[in-house]
């Protein structure tokens, strides 16, 4: 069966390499003739485009499960609506056929709780940052469309893993941490995202929302001073983000992911159930 992956990125690419490994076949959006050749020696069958403009999905009429990762990069100059929203909608109108799932990788950021609380998917969605705002009106459109009944959304708490440690260069050089110590962390290692979207694709009957995360909370100070103590660093120190910069957001969120309907709808193990063990895994290999 043919997989498509608009965004094979840091989740993305380890998500087809599993199907790959499964004996699927792979098919992938770039926006580059360069990141094609790469997908290419890789067995993925690249398709070059850009979900913010013009595209076309070729050899596309029988894909089975299209999963939508895009990120957002800073560095492209588009706006994050065009990226999240139009880029999904011209995705929808670009589709030969309806897949059997669409899987929609959606972000905790579209809750706006900042005390601390705990969130669930029934708990009410009024995102304050524009990130969030444009993964609430993705969601929207696709339970708006005629996929939306095939369409499995699932809302992931901060990726980490290999090569993505948050702050990782300025616990190891002492400088301080623009954030808060306070505030709670919410974490899934890309691993067990990896497994999560595999298993959401095979278990679950759309539609269809959940939460993602290894379901530890766990405040700011409690990770930096861990990730210090494994890097043999010294110990972290915290400075409030200044309002208005970029780092204000994601420094001052604070609350509490409840994974429990995840782990209720799916089966499958966490490898990283924590961060502690989530971080020694990552260390254990170097940083290099």
């Amino acid at each position: 069966m043919k997989k498509l992956i608009l965004g094979c990125g840091y989740l993305g690419r380890r998500v087809a390499l599993a199907w790959l490994d499964a004996g699927q076949e792979v098919l992938a959006l770039t926006r580059s003739s360069q990141r094609a050749a790469e997908l290419a020696a890789n067995r993925i069958r690249p398709i070059v485009g850009d979900v913010t403009s013009s595209f076309e999905l070729r050899d596309c009429d029988e894909i089975d499960t299209v999963l939508f990762a895009v990120g957002f990069d800073r560095t492209a100059r588009k706006a994050i609506r065009d990226v999240h929203v139009e880029g999904l909608r011209r995705t929808l109108d670009q589709l030969p056929v309806l897949p059997r799932r669409f899987i929609y990788i959606s972000s905790t950021g579209v809750f706006a709780q900042n005390d601390g609380q705990s969130v669930n998917e029934q708990s009410p969605c009024e995102p304050v940052r524009e990130g969030g705002k444009a993964c609430l009106a993705a969601e929207d459109l696709l339970q708006q469309h005629s996929i939306g009944q095939r369409t499995v959304i699932l809302r992931l708490a901060g990726i980490y893993g290999p090569d993505r440690l948050p702050k990782l260069q300025d616990v190891i050089a002492g400088r301080p941490i623009a954030a808060s110590a306070n505030g709670y962390l919410n974490l899934i290692h890309v691993d067990d995202a990896v497994q999560i979207v595999l298993a959401a694709e095979d278990q679950l009957e759309p539609p269809e929302l959940l939460l993602v995360s290894d379901g530890h909370p766990v405040l700011r100070g409690d990770f930096y001073r861990e990730l210090a103590s494994m890097t043999n660093s010294p110990e972290p120190r915290f400075e409030d983000p200044l309002a208005g910069s970029s780092s204000a957001g994601r420094g001052s969120t604070d609350k509490r992911i409840d994974s429990t309907l995840l782990r209720e709808r799916l089966r499958f193990t966490y490898r990283y159930p924590s961060y502690v063990e989530g971080l020694a895994g990552i260390l254990a290999t170097g940083l290099d």
